[in-house]
């Protein structure tokens, strides 16, 4: 244990474990993890010891564990029965990290490459398993799973079920079989429809976002990173549309583009300022680089959304009026992103693996007897309706809650009471 703090009603710890690269090979090289443990000064700090665990697993892949200034949300509502434990995932935060500086200290791109397998569900389930065992011994404990923590939490349903006693998922049903191409035929749909509903709100918005695209189209504009700004990477703004939270801050974005410059016109500083967060990696490469591969079970990705693409001409960012795109990764991401260009043969690499091993085990899902209970988002951009409730009739004893009130963030807009409801259904509650 590191450090520890209290603060405005939390009181913190901080944790490193020493865990293996692979887990199958206890004894062989060694990562740190990190984590941080939170729990409310409203216990007493010996009160607070003999609280049960919460494990949240966050979305991604390549994100770091939350940081808090205050508790609010689920957090907020979680603490007043638990102590939460957030993980910084392996390779990010301060846990060992994996990225353009870190990642050539292993050799070549075939080495880096090999590295970056120990990366996925099934490995950062290995670890949440091992630092059970020294938090909280042979007691199960609480698993709440967001996006592609959900996808983690399956894998933990799948392989370490001893370990729960229950689990919560947001916007993360995961499929469990076929390739990742069925994943991106239906958000590609759904993100068009979502377009469709933004330009209806902002309908000015549809000429602006057309007027930006021819503009990169015959002019060079450069991010602050020095990258410079396409049309398909100005395209990446619609993540903005991934939630009821954000969706409206689309708009104001929209709004600072253009300013009038000693040449003519010009995007401004401030859009291409908050602009580069959006755009560019450098802060979470792995989302890139693993990104498919969180899909791949027994078979290569080789770029699967890059060519779903294809069946989608309303995307491209050379139609007529061209469409904001979702969380799809393409090969360009490592062409034009300067945080991204070191690894690109080592992306390349890992999207031809035709060897990946199964995420999930479907019989086992099949026979679960942990309780589950998971919130599905009816118009969720990132993780489809239809393929969360094709998986959530796979798994024995799953308990789904269809909502149209929210979109993939739901938690940041009313965490606590997506959690209360979750935490009462898998408790009997409701």
């Amino acid at each position: 244990m590191r450090a520890r703090h209290e603060f405005r009603g939390v009181r913190t710890a901080e944790h490193c474990f020493s865990l293996p690269l692979d887990h199958s090979v206890p004894d062989g090289e060694s990562i740190t993890v990190f984590a941080r443990e939170y729990s409310s000064t409203e216990h007493s700090e010996a009160e607070a010891g003999e609280l049960p665990w919460l494990l949240f697993l966050q979305g991604g892949p390549g994100g770091r564990g939350n940081r808090i200034s205050s508790f609010s949300g689920w957090m907020k509502a979680a603490a007043r029965d638990f102590r939460i434990l957030m993980l910084d995932q392996r390779g990010t935060g301060l846990s060992s990290p994996a990225d353009r500086t870190t990642l050539p200290l292993r050799g070549d791109a075939a080495a880096q490459a090999r590295y970056l397998t120990h990366f996925r569900a099934d490995s950062i389930v290995a670890d949440a398993e091992a630092i059970r065992g020294i938090l909280a011994g042979d007691r199960p404990w609480t698993v709440f799973g967001q996006s592609f923590g959900g996808f983690c939490a399956l894998s933990y349903l799948s392989y370490a079920p001893e370990g729960l006693r229950e689990v919560l998922i947001t916007g993360g049903l995961a499929p469990l079989q076929g390739p990742a191409e069925r994943v991106y035929r239906a958000t590609f749909q759904r993100v068009a429809e979502r377009n469709a509903e933004y330009f209806g709100w902002y309908p000015e918005d549809r000429a602006l976002v057309t007027r930006i695209a021819r503009h990169l189209e015959q002019h060079e504009e450069y991010l602050p990173d020095g990258g410079r700004l396409t049309v398909e990477r100005f395209q990446m703004a619609g993540s903005f549309l991934g939630g009821n939270t954000r969706v409206d801050a689309l708009h104001n974005l929209l709004e600072d583009a253009f300013v009038e410059g000693p040449a003519g016109e010009r995007l401004s500083d401030a859009f291409l300022e908050q602009l580069r967060p959006i755009v560019g990696r450098s802060g979470n490469p792995l989302y890139a680089v693993m990104h498919e591969s969180i899909y791949g079970q027994g078979q290569a990705t080789n770029w699967a959304a890059h060519r779903v693409l294809e069946e989608f001409a309303e995307f491209r960012p050379d139609a007529t009026h061209p469409l904001l795109t979702g969380e799809m990764v393409y090969p360009w991401y490592f062409e034009q992103d300067p945080a991204l260009v070191p690894l690109r043969e080592v992306a390349e690499l890992l999207a031809a693996k035709d060897d990946w091993k199964p995420l999930y085990d479907v019989e086992r899902l099949a026979a679960n007897t942990v309780p589950v209970a998971a919130a599905v988002y009816k118009d969720d951009i990132y993780v489809d309706h239809g393929l969360s409730m094709e998986t959530a009739g796979a798994i024995r004893g799953l308990q789904a809650w269809v909502t149209d009130d929210f979109h993939h963030d739901g938690i940041a807009e009313d965490g606590e009471g997506i959690f209360a409801r979750l935490f009462g259904m898998v408790r009997g509650q409701r």
